[in-house]
């Protein structure tokens, strides 16, 4: 898994302060889906495509087409067999836009992600926050939503870190300042767990 880590940062050799808490947010990820645990994400804007973009590499191959095991091949028709690929449950909690919209509407907006998070999450899962700015208010009530329900909280944000720094489990801080500088960063990293963590869950199926 260091393999992958290594290239990023010789692409990205800025991003080699965030190298241990990357490391960490690995580890967790790792840890959550082999016990049968999800994962949330959670965002604003460019971050909320962050979380759609994050989950479809995880729920379907990304770097590998992730065959599915052979004791599956009596239990499907072939075309699904060979066709259907090994996935992780990854939920983009921006894409629940009825329960968004309505909690917002009848409650508070700032508190639409807690909501999801309460109702979705269980212990052992894993909640990823993403804020530039790490002060975004729904994704801070999220993360503490989270806590009271041990779900481990990794959160991703710029150089500041701002709250959400001080509320999560583990921080990425890209250091960076300008928001699309920092999403850039966070893509990076993203893409770098996503291999991280096809390798050491499907290297040995098919």
């Amino acid at each position: 898994m260091n393999s992958h880590l290594d290239r990023l940062l010789t692409r990205r050799p800025e991003l080699a302060e965030c190298r241990p808490d990357i490391e960490k947010a690995f580890q967790a990820l790792e840890a959550s889906f082999r016990r049968g645990g999800k994962l949330l994400l959670c965002g604003n804007g460019g971050s909320a495509a962050d979380c759609e973009h994050w989950s479809g590499e995880l729920l379907k191959g990304f770097a590998s087409k992730r065959p599915l095991p052979a004791r599956f091949r009596d239990a499907l028709p072939p075309q699904l067999f060979e066709n259907l690929q090994g996935g992780l449950p990854a939920i983009p909690l921006p894409s629940f836009v009825s329960l968004n919209t309505a909690f917002a509407n009848d409650v508070s907006a700032d508190l639409a992600f807690a909501q999801l998070v309460w109702a979705l999450g269980s212990p052992g899962d894993v909640l990823v926050a993403i804020s530039t700015s790490g002060n975004a208010a729904n994704v801070c009530s999220a993360v503490e939503a989270a806590k009271a329900k041990e779900i481990v909280t990794i959160g991703m944000t710029g150089r500041g870190g701002g709250r959400l720094s001080t509320l999560v489990d583990i921080a990425i801080r890209v250091p960076a300042d300008i928001v699309y500088e920092i999403q850039e960063g966070h893509e990076a990293i993203y893409h770098c767990l996503c291999l991280m963590i096809e390798d050491a869950m499907f290297a040995d199926e098919g």
